[in-house]
């Protein structure tokens, strides 16, 4: 076992004998708004099992929601958190192509194998989905066991061992962004529009970069959020869609023509309409964010999409291949992850690091369940 600040109980006894347990610390939801920092023993991996010390876990807008509303996929009490990094440290019998000490990502989609999105290596379409950090617990602990079923299609992604686990475990969110950008295939010449400042927005506008655009218009109606992403990121032009028409000056500063390619990265009807109207001729689109469940309807031309030959795509999770393109690029620098990481929490802080997540006030908010960075 790799060496680790684990207490060792020895009061628990049996019969005479006094029986050594390690414990580990574990961020367990409960309900909404309660989140426990608990003592557990740390798992054993059964037959198949691969179990790992977690080195960093960031937070997700997702596991915002969860903690303050509730998921339906999320039945307490559960350990959530789905962008990890961690290394292997104990093997299940029968597991095998790995070793204790390599440094891996976790795919979060766990398919059934069977279904027709599944056997074409689409696990985050499986029509049994069910992820890690939702239905299996999660990142927010100190040690995590991948269940076999997920070790035996490849949940665990392989990273270089100086790839520092925060800037690894935001590759999970990148390998989201692949998965919507390979629909739109962006080339070097070609203009794009992101919706949303976000820390999604933002790994889209760099993979985009990554592609070869040469301009990319990020729309927010955050100026405080806009301003803080234009200094680190130095955008090729921030509109304030609040203060400014944007869907005029997207227009007029690119001649008339729009944007080749769009990324709506915001959950708002009028940013889902307004790309259908501003896409260039044979130009292509993701609604990439998700609409409220209760009103997930719009409204537009459809005529747009057939006299301008418009690509309309949608855009969810990503899967094990995916994960493996944003590491090679987060590996090679081709998208710095530094750039990201605004906030950094042990997992005794869980509480402080979800408020901070919640509120906006950063970036990438990064729980180091063994303290420090790895």
């Amino acid at each position: 076992m790799l060496n680790s600040p684990i207490r060792i109980d020895r009061r628990r006894k049996t019969g005479a004998a006094a029986r050594l347990e390690l414990l580990m610390k574990a961020a367990v939801y409960y309900g909404p708004g309660d989140i426990r920092l608990e003592e557990r023993p740390v798992p054993k991996p059964s037959r198949g099992e691969v179990r790992l010390r977690v080195e960093a876990c960031a937070i997700c807008g997702t596991d915002v929601r969860i903690f303050t509303q509730g998921q339906k996929n999320v039945v307490p009490p559960q350990v959530t958190g789905h962008e990890i990094c961690g290394l292997v440290d104990a093997i299940g019998e029968g597991a095998e192509g790995y070793k204790v000490g390599e440094k891996v990502i976790v795919v979060t989609p766990v398919g059934c194998m069977k279904c027709r999105a599944c056997q074409r290596g689409r696990q985050n379409l499986c029509e049994s989905f069910r992820a890690i950090g939702y239905h299996f617990n999660g990142g927010f602990t100190q040690f995590m066991v991948m269940p076999e079923e997920a070790v035996s299609q490849g949940c665990l992604i392989r990273v270089p061992r100086e790839l520092p686990a925060e800037e690894a475990c935001l590759i999970e969110p990148l390998s989201c962004c692949v998965n919507g950008q390979e629909y739109l295939d962006i080339q070097v010449g070609d203009r794009v529009v992101i919706y949303g400042a976000g820390p999604i927005g933002l790994m889209h506008m760099e993979l985009a970069r990554a592609s070869g655009a040469t301009h990319v218009t990020i729309v927010d109606i955050a100026a405080d959020r806009l301003k803080k992403a234009d200094e680190v990121f130095a955008i090729d032009r921030v509109i304030d869609s609040t203060a400014e028409d944007a869907e005029a000056v997207i227009l007029s500063e690119s001649g008339g023509r729009g944007p080749d390619a769009i990324i709506c990265a915001a959950p708002a009807h009028a940013v889902f309409e307004q790309a259908l109207r501003i896409c260039a001729t044979f130009g292509r689109i993701s609604y990439f964010a998700s609409l409220s469940k209760k009103n997930p309807v719009i409204n537009f031309d459809a005529n747009l999409l057939h006299y301008k030959e418009i690509g309309l795509f949608g855009a969810f999770a990503s899967y094990a291949a995916q994960y493996q393109r944003a590491a090679d690029l987060v590996a090679a620098r081709k998208v710095d992850m530094r750039k990201f990481i605004t906030h950094r929490f042990p997992l005794e802080d869980i509480h402080e690091a979800f408020e901070v997540a919640k509120s906006g006030a950063g970036f990438k908010v990064v729980v180091t369940p063994h303290g420090g960075g790895a």
